[in-house]
């Protein structure tokens, strides 16, 4: 049944007989867990590499079925650590649970479960009439032999909601704002100015040739910022690359077996086993193809044009998208409705096209793989006739970028490797990379040999801004004597632009302290010369709009029950977060790892 598939990954398994819901794990928490094996402890207690190892796997088979493809391994280790962190949090509030004294009954679990259906319900069409969540479906559901199979695993689920539900209750019980706090949330929001705003940034306001930098002036600015000099470890790296991307002869491969599948259709084959054989789309193909009722614009518009204008019950000839090629069969239409179904061809490497990518994968394989041998690399690009690309500096634990394209496991490799080292073959369903390391900068802080031009640059941008300085008191001046902003910066060759109406918390102007300086003005003041980071800031407001304070008295409660909840959501995050920082948790999940690793290949 669809709602066993449905609820058979999302729920854990647990044994009750009837409506007395009888609480016998088979997943038990790691502390009942009879083996010994952990792979970390919360305050004492094991974390047992099973359910651990267990939920990983369901949460990475969750991700992939979702991305449609496999997780390199950055991804996994990025689940592996949300997996663990749920593990921490989930232990974290178990034991202020038992020193809270926080129960939920039997009887609390079977009202919520009868009163207040999981959200995967709702999207079950088991339980819909008309597109609607139908709880008398759900009710009668819940009398059935079915249910029964699935009350104990809901009962793990309310159990654990309920108890956060009720410990949240209690830690945020006196949590509550007044009414000058909410006033001042309401004024952040409503409250609106329009203003004018020249920017003064030095690089560009100050010529290089307006400032002097001698070698004096380089070697003191070198003593006194040593310590703001210091980088991480920096690896160089070169590489190859191969296409995985189809080429027209795999278009054409696939428009030929399109064709071939039209014609088996077209002598009298049945279109449902077809498509059941030879889809791409499984989630139709296992249906026989069948894409039930859609609306005109749903799919894409090569697809959606064909579909509306073929005639009913004949198959298409191949229509070519980004997904491939279609064989559209369409049964009816109703205005911009249509019910049909298709069978996908895709456009995937293969013939003489795959023959040459697996020939060039083994040759990076045999010339190549983990090669200590620095020239390696240019033998493989001669071989295959392929250029040497450079990848970006990349600081040691980062991902390796190839220009916008971001290489994740190749980054990790890397960190472990020695200059020369070369990587084996890493795949993305774009293409295979081939990695060399040329050098590696060691982390500490340069000579000032090493560090001349950035150095230079840093004091000339010193001197940059002291004439920047300059230049937006000479802009004031001129507002001061009654000039607008727009005519003074204009005089001075200052870009400006007007920004607003806007309120505080959606303020187009990305420096607070210039967001604030324009609330602090009245409609027709200017401002002083904002010195920030990025650079030097003049405004002049031309309209400042103060919040409606008798709207803010009508919309008083609805504020104060939206204000309250986002607070409470607050105090709950802070309070977890003190739980983790003030706990003893131990992580042996790297060796553990590792020692199943090396036993394996024992």
């Amino acid at each position: 049944m669809k709602l066993i598939r449905g609820f058979a990954g999302k729920l854990a398994g647990v044994v009750f007989a009837g409506l007395m819901l009888i609480f016998v794990l088979t997943m038990a928490p790691w502390d009942k867990m009879t083996s010994t094996t952990t792979v970390g402890q919360v305050n004492g207690r094991r974390i047992d590499v099973r359910a651990y190892e267990g939920e990983v796997q369901r949460a990475i088979e969750a991700r992939q079925r979702e991305a449609n493809e496999n997780l390199g391994l950055d991804d996994q280790n990025a689940v592996r650590n949300a997996v663990w962190d749920q593990f921490v949090t989930s232990e974290l509030l178990e034991s202020e649970y038992r020193h809270r004294g926080v129960r939920v009954s039997d009887e609390e679990i079977v009202e919520a479960i009868r009163t207040t259906p999981l959200p995967e319900f709702f999207r079950l069409p088991e339980f819909q009439t008309n597109g609607k969540f139908d709880a008398a479906k759900y009710q009668r559901w819940l009398s059935s032999s079915v249910a029964q199979q699935f009350l104990p695993q809901m009962e793990v689920q309310y159990r654990d909601q309920l108890e956060r539900a009720k410990l949240f209750r209690t830690l945020t019980s006196d949590v509550y704002l007044s009414d000058p706090a909410l006033w001042e949330r309401y004024r952040d929001e409503h409250e609106v100015v329009k203003v004018d705003l020249a920017a003064i940034i030095p690089h560009a306001a100050v010529a290089d040739s307006a400032v002097a930098v001698s070698p004096a002036d380089v070697e003191t600015w070198y003593r006194a910022h040593r310590a703001e000099l210091q980088r991480p470890k920096m690896i160089y790296a070169s590489y190859v690359s191969i296409s995985r991307l189809p080429d027209a002869s795999d278009t054409a491969a696939a428009r030929a077996r399109a064709e071939a599948v039209r014609k088996e259709l077209v002598g009298g084959a049945p279109f449902a086993e077809v498509a059941k054989r030879e889809s791409a789309d499984t989630v139709s193909g296992n249906k026989g193809g069948d894409l039930g009722e859609w609306t005109k614009g749903a799919f894409d518009p090569t697809f959606d044009s064909v579909a509306f204008s073929i005639k009913l019950n004949e198959i298409s000839e191949p229509v070519e998208t980004q997904f491939g090629f279609h064989l559209i069969q369409v049964a009816s239409r109703n205005g911009n409705k249509a019910k049909g179904r298709h069978i996908l061809i895709p456009i995937e490497v293969t013939g003489q096209h795959r023959d040459r990518l697996d020939a060039q994968a083994d040759t990076l394989d045999k010339l190549a793989a983990e090669h200590l041998d620095p020239a390696a690399l240019d033998t493989v690009a001669r071989a295959l006739r392929l250029q040497i690309g450079r990848a970006k500096p990349l600081p040691a634990g980062g991902k390796m970028q190839l220009g916008l394209l971001t290489l994740p496991d190749a980054g990790g490799w890397a960190a472990q490797a020695k200059v020369g080292q070369i990587s084996s073959i890493i795949e993305t369903p774009f293409a295979m990379y081939l990695f060399r390391i040329d050098s590696v900068q060691p982390a500490g802080v340069p000579s000032l040999a090493q560090a001349k031009d950035t150095v230079t640059e840093a004091v000339r941008d010193e001197k940059k801004r002291v004439e920047a300085r300059k230049l937006g008191q000479q802009l004031v001046k001129q507002l001061d004597g009654g000039a607008t902003l727009a005519q003074a910066a204009a005089a001075m060759k200052l870009p400006h632009e007007v920004y607003g109406p806007f309120a505080r918390l959606s303020s187009p102007i990305r420096d607070p302290a210039v967001t604030g300086a324009a609330f602090g003005l009245a409609a027709g003041k200017h401002s002083g010369v904002i010195d920030t980071k990025e650079g030097l800031y003049v405004l002049q407001v031309f309209e400042h709009t103060a919040p409606d304070s008798a709207a803010f008295a009508k919309d008083l409660n609805d504020l104060r029950a939206r204000a309250n909840q986002e607070a409470r959501q607050e105090r709950v995050q802070t309070y977890v977060a003190g739980l983790r920082s003030t706990a003893k948790i131990v992580d042996n999940r790297s060796k553990v790892l590792r020692q199943r690793g090396q036993a394996e290949g024992s």
